[in-house]
């Protein structure tokens, strides 16, 4: 196949021509890749205002939440004695506090055994919690007892251990050795006087309570009881003296002797405790949010601002959605606050206001004073709060539709707990296989248990149901519980939760008519009243309004029927701002709306650019096929002169030769 250039034949310089065409052609695509740098500044452009909104709504956020407003400090003088912190709800003051005794678990030890290999028995072990005087043990209503199996594979000392260890019973196990032999040491996990053990076990060996087999494990420290355990170390309560005030607690962890502070106590001696509001936390929070604010301000104003001396527009000068954005923030700002009732209507009154400029400037020394005052609350100016005139009115949280208002409270019924209640009075003695076992239902979930053997008080006998219903696996899981109580010799059991689920029922086992005779149950009721006069929906103890106070949840623990007061509530700035940015970059909004319009155009200009470049390549084909046509036809042209030229050149001497 011949090679060709395009030109050699007639000295056209095709390439160059069809350069200069094609370059005129491909203007409509430079202009195409201009509009797409111009989209794609302003899509980075809008990627940097998303990220200086979202900084700013994170410092917001920090200040949307009224927990943020009420941190409470605890100093404590001689940090050996004890340590200590503070929640929301502990108030200012000073404590003289002297540690008198620390409190002690229980640990007891078995008699020497040779090696961990050596058999000790087969049966089953129930540990009990409660207390001991006078020789009596009264069990600890709130601590569930615990049966273990020992079964072969689990006969030997280290066995034991670790069954007891699996069966995260309350109580640890281990095993020392003290030259003699090696001891097993239980070890209570809780401290106090109500947390002693009683040990008991029912033995393969028959004999349940001599010194061999599994007995050797028994401890009962009541007048007559077995002690085939030996105490090591005894149970006791924390003893403290708080401002002269004798205290005594089962742990060294003190959370309910000062309201809302919790000690860890140490050792024995005395010191000072100071509780004081914390407001480092939000001054650190108010600062953020004016740092953010200038940030996310300058942000807007370089993307938009237009630089008269040079008459150059930023990349986003006078685009819509910049301007919206600022519109709405500057709005927000401008308009008037409603007050939950804190003293303060204004960012100004604690000393963040706008420059003209249009930054954000904090007064440090105006905001300390407003933190400080106590007639002043600082979180009515940022968070969504309600605040109840009623003490046992607590407010729980608010929707997003909730509007701002002081709705008055009515209850019309309160809630109540589900309980199940004897027809008559106990039986007071519990024999094994005879009257052992009772099958509940609580709050929907069934359990069976097996109570212990014995001769029971009626008050005692109630510790026992709630020790056994409270342990058992199926309720405890689901976060269940109940307390049971006895009147005149009857029982009745009652579910911790309130509401319309909350209920109780015996449902059988060999001791339901020995404890309950005929028992009646008695479902709890969810709590019902209205909310800006407007009937709520009751949940528990919880109200839901309805109508104007949509989405507002109030508790109500206690108290009566009847005008409960009312419950202003408000949205701040932080609560409002952290909504109105929310809504501007969540999917479909303001700023990713505008996002999404411009990637549609990138994307449009791409599939006109593919349009484009295919109508270019046919037209380049086209020229090339022209001018290659006209390059040959010149050079045919050009060869016929050069012959036509040569022939002529000759004719003289064609000529002469005939004359």
């Amino acid at each position: 196949m011949a090679l060709s250039s395009p030109g050699i034949g007639s000295g056209l310089d095709v390439n160059g021509l069809v350069s200069q065409l094609m370059a005129l052609e491909q203007r409509p695509l430079t202009l195409l890749n201009t509009k797409e740098a111009q989209l794609q500044a302003q899509l980075s452009a809008f990627g940097s205002l998303k990220g200086a909104l979202s900084g700013f709504q994170t410092a917001v956020a920090a200040l949307a939440s009224p927990a943020k407003f009420s941190a409470v400090k605890a100093g404590v003088a001689d940090g050996t004695v004890l340590s200590a912190s503070a929640a929301p709800a502990a108030g200012a003051g000073s404590f003289s506090i002297e540690v008198q005794q620390l409190a002690q678990a229980q640990k007891l030890k078995s008699a020497a055994f040779a090696s961990t290999s050596e058999t000790v028995g087969t049966g089953t072990l129930t540990i009990q919690f409660g207390s001991y005087s006078g020789g009596s043990f009264t069990l600890n209503p709130d601590k569930a007892a615990r049966t273990i199996t020992i079964g072969n594979d689990k006969a030997s000392l280290a066995g034991v251990r670790d069954a007891i260890n699996a069966a995260n019973a309350g109580v640890t196990a281990g095993i020392v050795n003290d030259g003699s032999g090696n001891r097993l040491v239980l070890s209570s996990k809780d401290s106090g006087l109500a947390n002693a053990l009683r040990i008991s076990v029912s033995d393969d060996d028959g004999d349940h309570g001599d010194n061999a087999g599994l007995s050797r494990l028994v401890y009962d420290a009541t007048t007559g009881g077995t002690k085939n355990l030996t105490e090591t170390v005894e149970a006791k309560n924390a003893a403290l003296v708080i401002d002269g005030i004798s205290i005594s607690k089962p742990t060294n962890t003190v959370n309910d002797a000062i309201e809302g502070v919790t000690l860890n106590l140490l050792k024995t001696g005395t010191t000072k405790l100071d509780v004081a509001r914390d407001s480092s936390g939000v001054k650190a929070a108010i600062e953020s949010f004016v740092k953010a604010y200038n940030d996310l301000n300058k942000t807007l104003g370089d993307l938009s601002k237009y630089d008269a001396a040079n008459k150059k527009a930023s990349i986003l000068t006078g685009d819509s959605t910049v301007r919206a954005v600022q519109s709405q923030l500057r709005s927000l700002f401008n308009g008037a606050l409603s007050s939950a009732g804190g003293g303060l209507t204004a960012l100004a009154d604690i000393g963040v206001s706008f420059q003209s400029d249009g930054t954000l400037k904090l007064d440090a020394s105006k905001l300390t004073a407003a933190l400080n005052d106590p007639s002043k609350d600082v979180s009515t100016l940022f968070a969504a709060i309600g605040k109840p005139t009623d003490s046992l009115v607590s407010f729980v949280s608010a929707a997003a539709e909730t509007k701002d208002g002081n709705p008055a409270v009515n209850i019309t019924r309160l809630a109540t707990q589900g309980f199940a209640k004897g027809g008559s009075a106990a039986a007071l003695t519990i024999a094994t296989g005879v009257n052992d076992t009772l099958n509940v239902t609580v709050d929907g979930v069934s359990a069976s248990l097996t109570l212990a053997a014995g001769t029971y008080t009626a008050a005692a006998l109630a510790a026992e149901i709630q020790s056994k219903i409270n342990g058992a696996g199926a309720l405890s899981a689901a976060g269940i519980g109940v307390s049971a109580s006895e009147s005149s010799g009857v029982l009745t059991i009652t579910s911790n939760r309130y509401g319309s689920a909350s209920n109780v029922s015996i449902t059988g086992g060999t001791a339901a008519s020995d404890l309950f005779g005929v028992s009646s149950a008695t479902a709890g009721v969810d709590i019902a009243g209205s909310i800006g006069g407007v009937t709520a929906s009751g949940s528990g103890q919880t109200l839901t309004g309805t109508g104007e106070a949509a989405g507002l949840k109030i508790r109500i623990s206690g108290g009566t029927t009847g005008d409960r007061g009312s419950i202003a509530f408000a949205r701040g700035y932080a609560d409002r701002l952290d909504k109105l940015i929310g809504r501007m970059l969540e999917n479909d909004g303001l700023v990713d709306g505008r996002m999404d319009g411009i990637n549609a155009s990138i994307k449009e200009l791409g599939s006109r650019r593919e349009v484009l470049a295919s109508r270019l390549g046919m037209i380049e084909k086209r020229y090339r096929a022209q001018y290659a046509a006209l390059d040959s036809m010149l050079a045919s042209m050009t060869k016929t002169s050069n012959y036509l030229q040569q022939q002529l050149a000759n004719l003289p001497k064609i000529g002469g030769s005939n004359g």
